[in-house]
């Protein structure tokens, strides 16, 4: 029987008057694929940081594992096998690919020695990127860098990878790769949110989609009922299905 692994509580956000997150519940089983859709402002990165630990709850609870991490660090999340990829990618500059990835691999796994380049290896294999282990993070396109994003979350060992838009700004090939990738990841027991304007993607690796508009989750189910669920029609044209 499948565990939950992750939770929100009826989490809130608000940043002065302006209420971003509305009482959410949110909860991913263990090995489960969940992509998250909604429009511009809808809320969608705000719950994945608050998830994360970057941004903490105005009201309400996170659950990692079993255990309130409420008030817990991002970097105390990530010990305890929580990674979170950027939207927008965020390599360390001045080192090279390996020292990227070597670096989530001493601190956010916590290991030394052979142990933590063996890792490093791993994660440099398993996304593609042994060809380019020695060129500089900041030599490297937008592809590379998403992967590199990916191998640096993969590095720290996580049981559950919070992606977030891996996909914008790659072209159909590109983002193909990377679903492969995430495809393996699945197959090695990791559970995943992944949150995506891509829809078609999302629907090649997730078993459960969520719509959120205006800080709320609006649908939560099978991927094509979502998607055919009138609030979640209005939230995207603004109009029901005729």
């Amino acid at each position: 029987m499948a565990h939950t692994v992750l939770g929100a509580k009826q989490v809130s956000k608000r940043f002065g008057a302006l209420a971003v997150l509305d009482r959410v519940d949110f909860h991913v089983q263990e090995g489960e694929a969940i992509g998250i859709v909604g429009p511009n402002g809808a809320g969608k990165t705000t719950l994945m940081n608050v998830l994360s630990g970057t941004l903490t709850p105005s009201d309400g609870h996170v659950e990692l594992l079993g255990e309130d991490v409420t008030a817990s660090s991002a970097a105390d999340r990530c010990h305890r096998g929580l990674s979170k990829t950027h939207q927008i990618p965020l390599p360390f500059l001045g080192m090279t690919v390996f020292e990227n990835i070597y670096v989530a691999a001493s601190h956010g796994a916590a290991l030394t020695g052979e142990a933590s380049y063996e890792l490093t290896y791993e994660s440099l294999k398993l996304c593609g990127m042994l060809p380019i282990a020695n060129r500089k993070a900041e030599t490297i396109g937008l592809l590379d860098r998403k992967r590199l994003e990916l191998a640096r979350a993969l590095a720290t060992r996580p049981k559950i990878l919070l992606l977030d838009e891996i996909g914008g700004g790659l072209t159909d090939g590109e983002t193909s790769e990377l679903v492969e990738t995430i495809r393996e990841l699945r197959r090695r027991g990791i559970s995943i949110v992944w949150i995506e304007h891509i829809v078609h993607v999302l629907l090649q690796v997730v078993e459960r989609l969520i719509c959120m508009d205006a800080g709320r989750i609006i649908a939560d189910g099978e991927p094509m009922a979502v998607m055919k669920d009138k609030a979640v029609v209005e939230a995207y044209l603004g109009r029901t299905p005729e």
